[in-house]
């Protein structure tokens, strides 16, 4: 795996990344492919919520919460 790769649970807030790889099977990786999580689309890290997880994303102009769970499945490059 490129080193260069973190998953997305660990952008930091306020930081870009873009999609490299996706490690879900399954109807979790139909659910990722479905909200536009394909390879090189840009993704913003926004906010955690109070408690940490889930944490909030824009993907293709819509923000979306995603819990550590699915987001540690998905690996970006820091843009």
């Amino acid at each position: 795996m490129n080193t260069n790769l973190i998953s997305l649970d660990r952008l930091p807030i306020g930081t870009f990344g873009k999609v490299k790889k996706l490690n879900s099977e399954g109807i979790a990786r139909r659910r990722m492919l479905d909200l536009g999580l394909i390879e090189n689309t840009t993704v913003e890290s926004l906010r955690k919520s109070p408690a940490g997880d889930p944490i909030a994303y824009e993907i293709r102009g819509a923000v979306i919460a995603l819990r550590s769970e699915e987001s540690s499945k998905i690996f970006v490059e820091i843009v």
